[in-house]
């Protein structure tokens, strides 16, 4: 793919994800880019579009500033909890005091793309930003960090009374990168130290014990659950087995977080995430014969829940990007150049715009796990990514690289 192309598909993408902009928030698309009304307005679909709108209008490449306005007000009002603190997953869909309340729990998932949003409304300067950034950080920091696991909890109950024992590497991967893109803007140590620690414990830890099939699954004293969900394998945000697209994205961290240590910690870092890459790319990919990675396996590599799903393909197009940056090995630029003609042939919708969330084994688009095409974070941070200097995240190389749009300079 071209820079000229990518740079088509960006503001593309962009006016996507516009068609969900709602009084709430950002709602969940359907494949024609409308809000899907069976759906809550969720956190974190709203706070990947305000990053995203945030990170095209830092580089030029359209004008989204309405956009992340409308996330950064959705984010201090209609999503915020202004009794008990932090941000409901979901704008609650019946009365405060009822028992049936949906959409209230307090999750580490969505409150790390808070922070993330918040991170990139701060570099574009908006108001009430980095006013919604410290907020988030302090939730994070008071309600989520458990410093003696150097890890987070995943999840609360509306009042941050009940704590479930569930512990998960998503969550704590996407507090990573949220992260990293708070230390980017603040420039406050501890956030990196942080990111440091999350990724050491879940990549070096975790994943080298597992031969790099990483378990996701953990209880409250992070002791691996292997056998979570064996009976709904299909789950959105807690399968069964290895998620391959999550190796990806470990790998990219694990890269990103060892450039913003320094020399030291990416050398010490990059042969795990080469491995990782490698573990994803052996198992995941044509695993069944067929072209596309499959979504999960087992822990033996034996592909489990064999859909195709576009957020994993644009994950690999992460990892192998800044492996190719830091390595030189022809490799990875070669997988980068393998993935991204499958996804142009079978996951861009040339017709209705954005990338078909879901495939079939055979490569048919499906709506079996993912309806419609709900956000477009994960295909815009995916051609994004070789546009930009090498960075620890995106709103930092963001800043550094400056207007893609003229082929601008360094810089804000």
């Amino acid at each position: 793919m071209t820079d000229a192309n990518v740079l088509a598909d960006l503001p593309g993408l962009v006016a996507f994800a516009r068609g969900g902009l709602v009084p709430d928030g950002f709602a969940w698309l359907d494949v024609e880019g409308r809000p899907d009304p069976t759906r809550p307005v969720e956190l974190w679909i709203t706070c990947r579009t305000t990053h995203v709108a945030a990170l095209a209008t830092l580089l030029g490449l359209t004008d989204a500033t309405d956009l992340v306005d409308h996330g950064l007000a959705a984010l201090t009002s209609a999503l915020h909890d202004g009794v008990h603190g932090g941000w409901w997953a979901a704008v609650p869909t019946t009365a405060p005091g009822d028992d049936t309340r949906a959409g209230t729990d307090k999750e580490a998932y969505g409150h790390a793309f808070v922070v993330l949003a918040a991170a990139s409304a701060t570099a574009l300067d908006r108001p009430g930003a980095r006013a919604l950034l410290d907020e988030a950080l302090a939730v994070v920091d008071h309600r989520f960090w458990v410093e003696a696991d150097g890890m987070p909890i995943d999840r609360w109950d509306e009042t941050f009374t009940v704590q479930d024992p569930y512990r998960g590497v998503n969550a704590t991967m996407h507090l990573v990168e949220a992260l990293l893109a708070a230390h980017d803007v603040t420039g406050e140590a501890l956030w990196l130290d942080r990111a440091h620690r999350m990724t050491a414990q879940v990549v070096q830890g975790f994943g080298r014990a597992a031969a790099y099939r990483l378990p996701e699954h953990y209880d409250s004293d992070w002791r691996a659950r292997p056998d979570l969900n064996r009976d709904r394998p299909a789950d959105l945000f807690r399968p069964y087995g290895v998620t391959i697209g999550h190796l990806f994205e470990w790998a990219r961290l694990a890269v990103q977080v060892g450039r913003a240590v320094g020399p030291e910690a990416l050398a010490d870092l990059l042969p795990d995430a080469r491995a990782l890459h490698d573990r994803a790319a052996t198992d995941g990919w044509a695993a069944d014969g067929a072209p596309g990675f499959v979504y999960t396996t087992d822990f033996d590599g034996v592909p489990v829940v064999r859909e195709r799903l576009h957020w994993v393909v644009a994950e690999a197009l992460g990892s192998a990007t800044v492996l190719a940056q830091e390595t030189g090995d022809q490799r990875y630029a070669d997988d980068h150049a393998t993935w991204t003609a499958w996804a142009e042939a079978a996951v861009v919708d040339r017709v209705h715009g954005s990338w078909w969330h879901e495939l079939d084994p055979a490569g048919v688009p499906a709506f079996s796990m993912w309806p419609g095409k709900p956000d477009v974070y994960h295909a815009f941070q995916a051609l994004l990514l070789p546009l930009l200097p090498p960075c620890s995240s995106f709103v930092g190389g963001a800043l550094a690289r400056g207007s893609l749009a003229d082929g601008g300079g360094q810089g804000r």
